[in-house]
């Protein structure tokens, strides 16, 4: 795959609990969105790969659940990473 674990780790480090804290929402929250701005570049080439427009559309989906689980649970998290991958113009 195109992350190495040295780039997955510090991303956990960076938006999660610890490096090794894989499953902590914010974590996957951030996970999602560097691959889905790594899609999103290789559509702009490849506008006819229907495969990728379809794996990308999974993964807002699933980033979308995710942030969806943190506003209903925690909205100061939600907020935080909202902030930090600069998401959205409108904090809620």
């Amino acid at each position: 795959m195109y992350l190495s674990k040295e780039a997955k780790a510090e991303i956990f480090a960076k938006h999660g609990k610890a490096a090794t804290d894989t499953g902590s929402a914010e974590g996957q929250v951030a996970l999602f969105t560097t691959r889905i701005a790594h899609l999103t570049g290789h559509l702009k080439k490849n506008k006819k790969d229907f495969s990728t427009q379809l794996s990308l559309q999974k993964l807002v989906g699933k980033r979308r659940a995710l942030l969806a689980y943190l506003y209903k649970k925690d909205i100061e998290r939600y907020r935080a990473i909202i902030k930090a991958l600069q998401l959205r113009d409108i904090i809620k």
